[in-house]
């Protein structure tokens, strides 16, 4: 299990068994992350960046901007691409190398997390009281 720390600048991995099993030095204010099979993707919303982080060690492969002009805040996979959500901007990236496939002003307001279902990224927008199917 990860789990974020907003207020440093780190996530935290624990065992199964409850025990930390080491804390990796992120970006600032990271809040949600994603899994893309192999990989954790830590959203930074103080810094506009993603995070890439091997799941088996921890060890930061790279740190990309969102090109966001604000957060980001909620991040999912679809099993390509991954999607970050902040502002009124929804965001696609690829993980490979970090490169923006394309950027959208959603509008109605921030938007927080963003999730896939297996066909749709879906994306909640907080101050809009609302949902985006992509």
């Amino acid at each position: 299990m990860w789990v974020t720390s907003y207020a440093n600048t780190v996530v935290t991995r624990y065992r199964l068994d409850g025990k930390q099993a080491g804390t990796f030095e992120v970006g600032l204010g990271p809040l949600n992350m994603a899994f893309d099979g192999a990989n954790m993707w830590v959203a930074n919303s103080k810094d506009l960046t993603v995070t890439e982080l091997r799941a088996i060690d921890g060890k930061v492969l790279g740190t990309f901007n969102t090109g966001n002009a604000e957060g980001p805040y909620g991040i999912a996979f679809d099993g390509q691409n991954l999607w970050i959500g902040g502002g009124a901007y929804i965001v696609e990236m690829r993980p490979r190398d970090g490169k923006l496939l394309q950027q959208e002003n959603l509008g109605g307001g921030s938007l927080g997390s963003v999730g896939f279902d297996g066909a749709n990224t879906w994306v909640a927008g907080y101050a809009a009281n609302m949902a985006y199917k992509l």
